[in-house]
């Protein structure tokens, strides 16, 4: 019971510490890619300490809603990140990693930041919050038929259960999981205003979504809202490492090898698990920043055809999974 709370406790700590490195290496796969040097990939680190120590900066008519916000954000998309398995899979809390409940804490971070971006009452704010509710309205029922999907695969829709699924020969290569992957990357991509959908390292009022909502921000409040975005990124990595490529994952539910194994055997399969967890994080860092270098970012009117090309792919991969069934 000691071992499970603190495995748990780990992993809490694992995905806090471990979002503004994956957002900083990003970054300097980006601009190697660019011929440039770059920041070091612990530049994250340094920007969230300069902003708590800096005082916050309010405007005359910001809310309670306003100042709230940020710490909402930072709770509700933290408790998210914990639930997902990094390096091992079935902990004590894994009843609770929903991948609908874990939908549901992503919204309610979008529908606070929304909110807070409208109340200055700024025209940035009003555009970026505008953006980010129609993204929300293409994304999420995209988000729904993947997880329909592999819920039908893996008879759950709890994420231990899915990466145990897909770990086990019983999964073995399908047409429907290589669809339900392509859709899971495509909406990973606008949750996190990454491009084509949105670029994070720009200001312009042309291209804003995420940036427009938080320029009033300043001090502990941006802080907390950075690095809530880091943590939903890291978040979207998780969770397509652990049912895509659950290679290394630890399994410490009751009938897991790691809950098996005491002392210094189930220490030394979680030291493993955090090892290849390491090596996704890495592997997923390159191929973003070589992915967003590669290609330009899409006027936001083009947004709606790919985020409806997501949904008709998750769901082609639910009809798929039904006349599998039939047969």
């Amino acid at each position: 019971m000691i071992l499970s709370l603190l495995v748990q406790g780990v992993q809490m700590s694992l995905v806090l510490l471990a979002a503004p490195l994956l957002t900083g290496a990003v970054r300097k796969v980006k601009a190697r890619w660019q011929r440039r040097r770059g920041a070091s990939v612990l530049q994250p680190y340094r920007d969230l300490r300069r902003l708590l120590g800096k005082d916050v900066v309010l405007a005359e008519n910001a809310s309670w809603l306003f100042r709230t916000a940020p710490y909402l954000i930072f709770a509700f998309t933290w408790v998210a990140a914990s639930l997902v398995p990094t390096f091992a899979a079935g902990l004590i809390f894994s009843w609770t990693g929903d991948l609908i409940a874990i939908i549901a804490l992503l919204g309610a971070a979008r529908f606070m930041l929304t909110l807070a971006g409208m109340d200055i009452g700024t025209a940035f704010g009003g555009i970026g919050a505008s953006r980010e509710a129609m993204i929300a309205a293409l994304a999420e029922p995209a988000m729904l038929m993947i997880i329909i999907a592999l819920a039908l695969m893996a008879g759950s829709s709890q994420l231990s259960t899915i990466a145990e699924f897909m770990a086990s020969s019983a999964a073995g290569p399908r047409v429907s999981a290589a669809l339900a992957l392509v859709a899971f990357v495509i909406v990973a991509l606008a949750e996190n205003a990454r491009i084509p959908v949105d670029n994070p390292a720009t200001h312009l009022e042309l291209t804003m979504v995420h940036e427009a909502m938080v320029l009033e921000y300043s001090g502990r409040h941006l802080a907390m809202i950075e690095l809530a975005a880091a943590l939903k990124l890291l978040l979207m990595v998780s969770a397509i490492a652990c049912i895509f490529g659950p290679i290394g994952l630890v399994v410490a539910g009751p009938a897991g090898a790691a809950a098996a194994a005491p002392g210094v055997a189930a220490i030394g399969a979680y030291t493993i698990g955090a090892a290849a967890y390491a090596g996704k994080l890495a592997v997923a860092a390159v191929l973003l920043g070589t992915f967003e270098s590669a290609i330009a970012k899409m006027r936001v009117f083009r947004v709606p055809n790919l985020l409806g090309g997501a949904l008709m792919l998750g769901l082609l991969a639910t009809l798929l999974l039904f006349v599998s069934r039939g047969l």
